[in-house]
């Protein structure tokens, strides 16, 4: 039954894989000096809690897990123990979560699934003697590390060492790694099943790049890793990082052109990730030279494929200078993106529009960005990849002006970002509130958090262009709030901080549990709300 169950997950995963986006923001491209990190369409399990750090005897090992993806699994445990490393002498305290994020000294991780060559591609149901997920590598980084850089040392440390395990299907990974004064991005790929321990050779190829303090870069499971100059500080890579693919025959020294990365290791490129990575030099960088023009001219734009650019993914930088300074609420705004008023906005489809008492068309109510897949069948409707998408994610903003306990918000949402709320998380918090513990995606449960967004973003299906509006009336005050009191909460909780660490930390803890229930209650009613607006008995 278990092996089953592994099974099932590795089927599941390569959907959930290809669903998350990252966004970076170095500290002299962000508004208020802070760093930032994010994470959309994380794994499934977006139960959250706190682990803290504890001291160890010397020689105890450690597992390593399989399946810390699985929202089946019990609250608490971990999936399946496939190997052990050794333990360190102290561990810190960390958010865990299917990817952990954050740790107590703000360093913050997310991640992005790449995709990679056919020829590099296994799983676990191969058998393989690869032991170390990226997730499990993150883990193990929020437990050891504090900065980046000893964050990047010791995740690659550990894939070389004990072998890469994809564990998103069979494809690549990337992670974004920021501390108080840098980020950088690691790009880790495959050296396919027939790896071992014994053989001597690297269990994984990889390269990282440090992010200009001024810019800002986006992982759209894709790539973005290009040429590597070696010797230059900003780069780091693994020795067989060229050596690889000149025995694969994916590039050739003696043709004169350079190694790019991007290029040797990943197939060719796919609309779901060109259409954001479009979408976000769109957004924060217009002054990008030739980019596409896909505004929606008509109803059946995005219905002539023929005639849609295929742009080169050249033309796309590893990051890029924004036009303006970027906050906390235009990364969010960005991760509810649907691409409205783009080619690729699934709302625009002709086949929603209906006529209306005068005879003109105008959209049905139930015309909604998330169409299901039956759905879309029934409308024929082509699917686009939206940014918002489900799961659960995140914005890291680092703060190094401020004790790491306040500095660090972790700003949080489960489910599906266009109708969820996220709330800030201070690096401080000791523990989570009850309801963002429980998840079962087979039965649903009163006291969790995903499950009332989750009802709430079915019901809105009733009715969507009306219920969105209702949605919005009591989410966006609240989450609104979050942000008008920061300064507040930032200046009492630093006053206790001088006084007494463990009171600022109380104070944030019960602040953060007291927001949190605000949230439950506001889907919770919002349900009884759209049920009663929008039953079929009326």
């Amino acid at each position: 039954m278990k092996k089953l169950l592994y099974i099932l997950i590795i089927l599941v995963l390569p959907i959930i894989g290809k669903a998350c986006t990252d966004i970076v923001v170095g500290k002299k491209a962000s508004k208020d000096g802070s760093i930032m990190v994010s994470h959309t369409g994380c794994g499934p399990d977006c139960r959250v809690h706190v682990i803290h750090g504890r001291k160890y005897k010397e020689g105890e090992m450690t597992p390593v897990y399989y399946g810390l993806q699985d929202a089946s699994k019990p609250f608490g445990t971990y999936g399946k123990i496939i190997g052990y490393i050794p333990q360190a002498r102290e561990t810190y305290t960390y958010f865990h979560s299917a990817y952990s994020h954050m740790n107590e000294f703000q360093l913050s991780i997310a991640e992005s699934t790449l995709s990679q060559r056919k020829e590099m591609q296994f799983g676990i149901e191969d058998n393989p003697k690869q032991i170390m997920t990226i997730e499990q590598a993150q883990a193990f980084a929020l437990q050891r590390c504090k900065t980046a850089r000893e964050a990047l040392k010791l995740i690659t440390s550990l894939v070389e060492k004990y072998g890469f395990l994809p564990s998103c299907g069979p494809e690549s990974e990337s992670l974004c790694i920021a501390d108080k004064n840098e980020v950088w991005i690691l790009e880790v790929f495959s050296v396919g099943k027939d790896w071992s321990p014994k053989s001597g050779k690297l269990g994984a190829i990889w390269a990282a790049q440090r992010v200009p303090d001024d810019h800002v870069a986006i992982i759209p499971n894709w790539s973005v890793i290009k040429e590597i100059r070696e010797g230059d500080s900003n780069f780091m890579y693994s020795s067989n990082y060229k050596q690889v693919a000149i025995d694969m025959g994916w590039y050739n020294p003696s043709s004169g052109r350079p190694f790019n990365w991007q290029k040797a290791y990943s197939p060719i490129p796919r609309e779901w990730a060109m259409g954001r990575f479009w979408l976000f030099f769109k957004t924060f960088a217009p002054y990008l030279k030739d980019l596409p023009d896909r505004s929606l001219k008509n109803a059946f734009a995005g219905m002539d494929p023929y005639h849609q650019f295929v742009e080169d993914i050249d033309m796309y930088p590893f990051s890029i200078k924004p036009s303006e300074k970027v906050s906390v609420k235009d990364i969010i705004a960005f991760q509810r993106s649907t691409f409205e008023g783009t080619i690729y906005d699934m709302t625009a489809d002709p086949d929603w529009y209906v006529p209306s008492a005068d005879g003109k068309l105008i959209k049905s109510p139930l015309t909604t960005p998330f169409p299901s897949k039956d759905l879309r069948e029934l409308l024929d409707i082509n699917y686009r990849r939206n940014v918002s998408k489900g799961g659960y994610g995140m914005v890291c903003q680092i703060r190094n002006w401020l004790p790491d306990a306040i500095g660090g918000i972790y700003w949080f949402y489960v489910d599906n970002q266009y109708v969820s709320t996220y709330v800030p998380i201070y690096a401080g918090v000791q523990n989570i509130a009850d309801c963002y513990k429980h998840y079962n995606p087979n039965k649903f449960e009163r006291n969790s958090i995903r499950w009332s967004v989750d009802f709430v973003d079915n019901l809105m299906g009733l009715r969507w262009q009306e219920a969105v509006k209702d949605l919005r009336a009591v989410r966006d005050p609240l989450e609104n709030s979050f942000f008008d009191n920061q300064e507040m909460v930032d200046k009492r909780a630093y006053k206790l901080y001088t006084k007494s660490p463990r009171k600022a930390k109380k104070y944030l803890t019960d602040l953060t549990h007291k927001r949190m229930n605000q949230v439950m209650k506001m889907y919770n009613d919002l349900r009884f709300e759209l049920i009663t607006k929008y039953t079929n008995n009326n």
